[in-house]
């Protein structure tokens, strides 16, 4: 009787936890969200009209690959995204390939002050998916677990 006592405290505190951990996980991605969305304004501020609107620009681009299947959209069930839409949405929606370019801008021989706007909102919006709850999707279209 104990054994099972103990098995069910075990379970229990495993899923507080990990509770905890999506807390403390999400709360980390608001926080990068909330940076890369005052970078991309300070960046905007400071280097004019063409920055603010690439940064604007893509923080929405990401959602857009919906757009891909659209016509297979009505098909669909509930929250679930057309198979065929996912490799662009997943490959849009992961933070490495901005940070991967932007360690490349730091490093390049080019500076343009518009794309690295656009990669930081690009990050935000990013940032925001996580700390809301939506990540990549499964091949079949569904929000991973």
């Amino acid at each position: 009787m104990s054994t099972v006592a103990t098995a069910a405290s075990v379970a229990h505190a495993r899923g507080r936890g990990g509770r905890v951990f999506t807390v403390v996980r999400r709360t980390a991605w608001l926080a990068g969200a909330l940076f890369w969305s005052a970078f991309s304004v300070l960046e905007a501020v400071n280097h004019g009209w063409l920055a603010g609107t690439l940064a604007l620009t893509f923080f929405v681009l990401p959602d857009l690959t919906f757009l891909v299947a659209l016509d297979e959209a009505p098909r669909m069930a509930k929250g679930q995204l057309p198979p065929r839409a996912v490799p662009y949405y997943n490959a849009m929606h992961r933070a490495l390939v901005p940070l991967a370019l932007m360690a490349l801008y730091t490093v390049g021989p080019v500076a343009w002050p518009p794309a690295f706007a656009a990669l930081c909102g690009w990050l935000a919006h990013i940032s925001y998916d996580r700390a809301f709850g939506y990540g990549l999707r499964t091949k079949e279209g569904f929000q991973r677990g």
